[in-house]
């Protein structure tokens, strides 16, 4: 198909101004009247950009399926001849760039838009031919008048992966006539559903991580051009009206007025459309401007006017999909809708460039004189472990987010992000990394960094609490002062090989510190490697070395069958980069000898995951990324309902997802695989499916606390007025924070994460400590807590268990309460989850 397509175009291909060919004129369908396969989408871009001189189309990058990502950059032929040089002065007047800019250009606007981050969400994709076709044509006087001071980017598919699931199995499963009944099977998407991306990650919710390889690429192109105006087109219920700006509160404070008084100006150029057209939609509700890393927060952190536009459709709606008030919604609608209001904010954009230009550059202006936030200098240890470092790195530059080296000291007041203490008494130390609120990314950085966030009393549309030092587990400090330290560019030292140059023949064992993800992939690949290692449950010394429980101990004995064993051990420690340490002896000073049974052999462990319906795509995609991506080691998936095929294939570990599925009618066989030996690690919602069950000790608060107190609570609430019902929802509301819980450093469950640990708590689920297991995380009296828990809910929450192990047999369950690897960006949780794998026996 690939070959005809290109074929084609060389067929179609006209001259630059010649007629365009329209979607319906290409596609085998006219737009809107089914759902256009990825690769024709790709075909149909490719085509335009021939005819054009209005377009120029790029791949910036390839997904994990290798679909490729397109960008079309859409404006007038001579506004393309000089579109580096556009490029360019825009960055400079963002202070990203170095040089003066250049007052003719400066007046024009730059538009990115945005559709279908959520591939089942198509009407998007499916509307941006159109939108292209309307900017690309020279026939329309409208676009020809915008284009002449304004740049507009158009990513027709920000899923491929998805966005070609969903298609694909729409296609194949929908009757040839229209069936708008909702309970048609066309109306209901099987799992996992086209939402999400190959590793099944909400790609919206990942704008500020950057986890996936969709966002890293992208993010790479949008810091080349930083638009003024982005626009990120979705689908919601398919009962719901059109949404599109205002937003609604909460709007983070460092919003500026500039920003949220202009998305009232761009929802007013829309209404007047919709309005003509008699189109219902609505503003101001149920999408806030808070968390980060949305398609609509990141951009307006980045000094944009980030918006969310919502059409009724979703995957329900299909080709045509009944509606309460008797209509019947069709993909024509939702392609009309969205062709519309992707216009619309072209409009407005050509027609108010002046100012969307002007108030560009005084937002960065400000940021890098005079930033908005409480702190103004951050501080991160020098002394803190390669692995995290690399990682808050990597990191920072993915978000273009400057820091430096000190290179002189200081001694003040700062904030402990540890200790979650104001005006400490701390030190800034030469080697230390800074990230100074004086920079054009101001605002971001301090989005990102802050120890709290302010949330006003209302409901929320996702998480409240991400300070990256407490998801990354930084010895971390902020101050409220602008650092007079001396300062030089940071540059993460030159790994020099421990075992470079040396005659190992003496050694007896090679031992590398516990202390972040690099660590746990490094022991991933010595057990894959088929290296026999150990793992320390105690601290102990050799001479003056002192080594941390949770250490990895490889010793020559372990290894004396494998002939080619130093050469592994040199291979994985260059490429791992990891610290480590040789002992030629193994008679310790403390701690035990090397022989004793305080180092444990770690094995092979053989993992299995389960994955299908009712376990929740996103959690369970954040599993099987962790392990492919992150840890880099083999799993099995299996279908829930296949627990017998797992105690068959002899597995050592059991991974539950968070989810909604019942193991009942399976506990016989769930028991005589724990207690021959096997590890269950429940995550989340998950743990709800084990606590129902006999034979599991875990409870939930409500549980122990006894139905007949439960009864009369609900007796009570009913009997209360209906106007303060809200007020008493948001006191029990945990939309997700970040809470201090309190770890039992003793045991390997929470070995080289210190006595706290933050976990990101997104709910108000609450069980009671273990009577029979080890109850290794908790939350006692009055935690810390970053972001917003309401009243009842913080309550019902304090002496809770987080995380704990309890026996079963010879084997274990280990509960994680809270979800360790949520979304794939709480690094912390990465080495929690490690220690559940590796260290737990």
């Amino acid at each position: 198909m690939r070959v005809l397509s290109l074929g084609l175009l060389l067929l179609l291909g006209l001259t630059a101004n010649a007629q365009l060919t329209k979607p319906g004129d290409f596609l085998p369908h006219q737009l809107g009247e089914n759902f256009t396969p990825h690769h024709l989408l790709v075909d149909y871009y490719e085509l335009i950009a021939e005819q054009s001189s209005r377009v120029q189309l790029e791949t910036y990058g390839r997904t994990n399926e290798g679909r490729p990502l397109l960008l079309a950059t859409v404006s007038t032929p001579e506004n393309l001849a000089r579109l580096e040089a556009i490029r360019e002065n825009n960055l400079k007047n963002a202070g990203l760039l170095p040089g003066a800019p250049d007052p003719a250009l400066n007046d024009i606007a730059i538009v990115w838009l945005s559709f279908s981050v959520h591939g089942n969400e198509a009407a998007g994709s499916e509307a941006s031919m159109g939108v292209l076709y309307d900017l690309a044509n020279p026939a329309d006087s409208r676009s020809t008048a915008w284009l002449k001071n304004t740049v507009v980017l158009l990513d027709p598919s920000l899923n491929p992966d998805g966005y070609n699931r969903y298609t694909n199995w729409y296609r194949q499963n929908a009757t040839l006539a229209l069936d708008p009944y909702p309970g048609a099977r066309e109306h209901n998407e099987p799992w996992p559903g086209g939402r999400v991306n190959h590793y099944l990650f909400d790609l919206n919710r990942d704008w500020a991580w950057q986890t996936q390889v969709e966002s890293r690429q992208r993010m790479v192109k949008y810091k080349q051009w930083m638009p003024q105006i982005h626009a990120d087109l979705h689908e919601q219920g398919y009962t719901s009206p059109y949404y599109f700006a205002p937003a609604a509160a909460p709007y983070h404070e460092y919003i500026t007025d500039w920003q949220s008084d202009f998305q009232v100006e761009i929802g007013k150029n829309h209404a007047g459309y919709f309005d003509r057209a008699g189109w219902l939609y609505f503003t101001r509700e149920r999408f806030d401007l808070l968390y980060p890393s949305y398609g609509d927060t990141w951009p307006t952190f980045n000094g944009a006017i980030g918006m969310t536009y919502e059409q009724g459709g979703h995957s329900r709606a299909g080709r045509a999909i009944d509606l309460p008030n008797g209509d019947t919604l069709t993909l024509y609608d939702r392609v009309a809708h969205h062709r519309t209001t992707a216009l619309s904010t072209v409009e407005i954009a050509s027609r108010e460039s002046g100012r969307l230009t002007q108030n560009f550059r005084d937002y960065f202006k400000k940021a890098t004189s005079a930033p908005q936030g409480e702190y103004l200098t951050y501080v991160i240890k020098g002394s803190t472990p390669r692995g995290k470092m690399r990682n808050l790195i990597t990191l920072l530059d993915r978000n273009g987010i400057s820091y430096s080296r000190a290179a002189g000291s200081y001694t003040g007041k700062l904030y402990d992000y540890q200790r979650a203490a104001d005006d400490s008494k701390g030190s800034v130390e030469a080697g230390d990394l800074l990230i100074s609120a004086f920079q054009p990314r101001s605002v971001l950085a301090q989005v990102l960094f802050d120890p709290n966030v302010y949330v006003e009393d209302s409901v929320t549309y996702d998480i409240t609490g991400w300070s990256i030092p407490l998801a990354y587990g930084l010895d971390a400090y902020a101050s409220k002062e602008k650092l007079s330290v001396k300062t030089e560019a940071f540059a993460l030292p030159t790994y020099v090989d421990p075992l470079a140059g040396k005659d190992l023949a003496n050694a007896y064992a090679y031992v590398v510190r516990w202390t972040d993800l690099s660590s746990a992939r490094f022991l991933a690949a010595l057990v894959a490697a088929g290296v026999n290692a150990r793992t320390a449950t105690t601290d102990f010394t050799f001479g003056k070395q002192s080594f941390a429980a949770g250490t990895i101990v490889i010793t020559r004995a372990d290894n004396r069958k494998k002939e080619d064993f130093t050469n592994v051990i040199r291979r994985l420690t260059q490429e791992h980069e990891v610290d480590l340490s040789i002992l030629e002896t193994g008679f310790s000073t403390t701690g035990g000898d090397l022989g004793s049974s305080n180092y444990q052999l770690v094995g092979k462990p053989k993992v299995a995951i389960l994955g299908g319906e009712r376990v929740s795509p996103n959690e369970f995609g954040q599993v099987w990324y962790y392990f492919e991506q992150d840890l880099q080691y083999p799993v099995s998936i299996f279908y829930p309902d296949d627990l017998g095929a797992v105690a068959a294939g002899d597995y050592d570990i059991l991974v539950l997802p968070e989810g909604r599925y019942s193991l009942k009618g399976s506990e016989e066989v769930l028991s005589n695989w724990l207690r021959a030996g096997g590890t269950l690690i429940a995550i989340g919602d998950a743990n709800a499916s084990l606590s129902s069950l006999a034979g599991f000790s875990l409870k939930t608060k409500e549980q122990e606390e006894g139905k007949d107190a439960k009864k009369e609570d609900a007796e009570d609430e009913r009997l209360l007025p209906y106007g303060g019902s809200e007020r008493r929802f948001i006191a029990g509301f945990n939309p997700g924070a970040v809470v201090a819980v309190e770890m039992d450093t003793s045991y390997p469950l929470c070995f080289g994460l210190g006595e706290q640990y933050f976990s990101l708590k997104t709910g108000s689920d609450a069980y009671d400590y273990l009577e029979d297991g080890v109850n290794a995380g908790r939350i006692r009296k009055d935690p810390f807590i970053s972001g917003f828990v309401g009243t009842k809910a913080k309550a019902a929450l304090e002496e809770t268990l987080v995380f704990g192990v309890e026996p079963i047999g010879r084997g274990q369950v280990i509960y994680l309460i809270d979800n360790p690897l949520y979304r794939g960006f709480w690094e912390e949780g990465k080495l929690l989850f490690a220690n559940a794998l590796f260290q737990v026996r």
